[in-house]
């Protein structure tokens, strides 16, 4: 089998696709220097995860790299070169609020990192495919001025809505409000979009809802489901950012969306974008969330409401994913909203308490 390189590799989606190929007997190389506890702190740190890796897998091979680096990169890319069958970029910024304190840091990351990875493979891996992680906040604020009805715990889309089961792929990215960081990331998108279409590369875009899972290292700022679980059992508090706290995002499994990436590299396309979150079956409020996380920790979570949203964020997120499902019927989901939140208390509680 040929090699799959991964960027991030020890991040949420990073370290799902590292067991995913792993376990299917593929050799993995991964490249992650832990940005992360620089973003977020120690708490926000994956080095737990590049060591269970290391120890799980001996067919996965670590480089502890910067992906801004055009030195490693094409070190990397030139000693793998046409042995690499796939590129899955999933190193980022994650952040919106985080970005505005750095924002060269942030593009630096998100957009000229990506345009590195894009021009090694097109050097040295040319017929490898290329998928990268893109976000639904490539839309910007467009989804805040949809119509929405304000129900007892959640916004909601009228039911004769054209989005009624989930915005899709021809809602504009263009003039709207992104924050810097759905800017640095709708530059990554449009470059992997322009990688295939110029230059033939089979690259694949798929802009995730709340991606979600145990492997999460959750934190304030970034991973929703993981850092409120987290506080529900830590007991640390909870800040709910604007909305009343009704704000409807849709949710998805780490596993279920590397399993998208897999049916995308096993039948690849050229410059396809895909909307990829938990649509209408895995969706939940702020409010809804934190009813469910009380109930499967079996205690209340300490919560404060700050009327002010983030700037950017979206009021009503639910993915269309019927356009992935068209190209990739045999693609299913594997974990509804209360199995996710379940394992990520299963697999948090010890971390979290030690």
């Amino acid at each position: 089998m040929g090699i799959i390189l991964v960027t991030g590799s020890c991040g949420l989606i990073g370290s799902e696709t590292v067991r995913f190929f792993c376990e299917k007997d593929f050799r993995v190389i991964g490249i992650d220097n832990d940005m992360r506890s620089y973003f977020f702190g120690e708490e926000g740190s994956t080095n737990w995860q590049r060591e269970r890796l290391k120890a799980d897998f001996n067919n996965y091979e670590h480089y502890d790299k910067d992906i801004r680096s055009k030195e490693d990169m094409v070190r990397i890319f030139k000693e793998y070169s046409s042995d690499i069958d796939l590129v899955i970029h999933t190193a980022a910024q994650p952040s919106h609020d985080w970005a505005a304190k750095e924002p060269y840091m942030d593009f630096s990351v998100n957009a000229y990192g990506t345009l590195v990875l894009l021009e090694c493979t097109r050097k040295y891996a040319a017929d490898a495919v290329f998928i990268l992680t893109s976000t639904n906040k490539v839309y910007g604020d467009s989804p805040n001025f949809l119509p929405l009805i304000e129900e007892e715990l959640r916004w909601e889309i009228p039911e004769d809505h054209r989005y009624r089961n989930g915005i899709d792929e021809s809602m504009s990215i263009d003039q709207s409000k992104h924050s810097l960081f759905g800017a640095s990331k709708v530059a990554a998108d449009i470059l992997t979009q322009e990688y295939g279409k110029y230059f033939g590369i089979k690259t694949g875009i798929l802009r995730g809802g709340c991606l979600t899972g145990p492997n999460h290292s959750g934190a304030q700022l970034h991973g929703f489901l993981s850092y409120l679980m987290k506080c529900a059992i830590t007991g640390d508090k909870y800040h709910v950012f604007g909305y009343k706290g009704k704000q409807v995002r849709d949710n998805i499994h780490s596993y279920d969306f590397v399993n998208a990436m897999y049916h995308f590299y096993m039948n690849p396309k050229i410059s396809e974008v895909y909307n990829m979150g938990g649509s209408r079956q895995i969706n939940c409020s702020m409010l809804e969330a934190i009813m469910l996380c009380e109930e499967i920790a079996g205690k209340k979570i300490n919560w404060i409401y700050e009327k002010k949203n983030r700037i950017g964020d979206h009021i009503w997120w639910i993915s269309d994913v019927s356009k992935f499902k068209k190209h990739y019927p045999n693609w299913k989901y594997k974990y509804g909203l209360k199995e996710i939140l379940i394992e990520i208390f299963e697999n948090g509680k010890e971390r979290w308490t030690t």
